[in-house]
């Protein structure tokens, strides 16, 4: 099945074409009017200067839109402070956020929960399209943590085959646009922005030391703490106090 085409996609494929029907419209109008092929051509240009003053109309909005929403920054987060981030975004909207990040997360980063409904969610901080893993992880963690469903969230958005699998497992996929617009739906009084989370979770917290990998939250005996991501390679680790 096919992917359906985002709503810029759609914008951009409807202007092309207006561009082309109006282009004709106006030169056969022009050539109605002068009788000539000089008329024709006047036509044609005055038809597409029109069409592209809407378009910068259009794109302006739309960049300013992007703007109003901090999408910018939240493709330079890394991905602990973009799950830090859905936190605020989905507390805004009356969920109990659980944060689960651990060295066995079982395919969820949040578990959120609201009218008696757990949802697990799967934050995607990418800078390319989502794969069908993301979906697969996302679907088995559904029975692990006793939700009803799981959304997968991302900056970016999902290959053909991720829709197609999401669409008979119970996982929702939240793109790019969607995600857009579930920010400036919000209250901007109830979410930090972007650049507020950034400040709040530095990334050299949450680097390794001794080798530079990611450090991530792990469950042991004594109860949870950061530990290198290369781990058994590296055996480093940071008490939660200390972050």
């Amino acid at each position: 099945m096919a992917r359906r085409k985002s709503k810029a996609k759609q914008e951009e494929e409807f202007f092309e074409a207006l561009a082309g029907l109006t282009a004709l419209s106006m030169a056969g109008l022009g050539f109605l009017i002068t009788k000539s092929l000089y008329g024709m051509v006047v036509g044609v240009v005055l038809g597409l200067v029109i069409v592209s003053l809407i378009m910068r109309s259009i794109w302006n909005k739309r960049a300013e839109r992007l703007k109003r929403s901090g999408i910018a920054d939240i493709d330079k987060m890394e991905g602990i402070q973009f799950e830090k981030y859905l936190g605020h975004l989905f507390r805004a909207q009356g969920y109990k956020i659980e944060v689960t990040k651990a060295a066995g997360d079982y395919g969820a980063d949040l578990i959120i929960q609201k009218d008696g409904k757990k949802i697990v969610v799967q934050a995607k901080r990418y800078s390319k399209n989502v794969g069908i893993k993301a979906v697969q992880e996302a679907k088995a963690s559904i029975a692990h943590y006793g939700a009803s469903e799981a959304w997968v969230v991302s900056n970016s958005d999902y290959t053909a085959a991720a829709y197609d699998l999401a669409k008979s497992n119970r996982v929702k996929l939240i793109n790019r646009e969607a995600l857009i617009e579930m920010i400036l739906t919000m209250n901007p009084a109830a979410v930090p922005t972007p650049q507020v989370v950034i400040a709040e979770v530095p990334v050299d917290e949450f680097t390794c030391p001794k080798c530079g990998s990611r450090l991530v939250l792990r469950s042991g005996p004594k109860g949870q703490f950061y530990g290198c991501s290369s781990y058994p390679k590296c055996r480093h680790i940071k008490s939660i106090k200390a972050v």
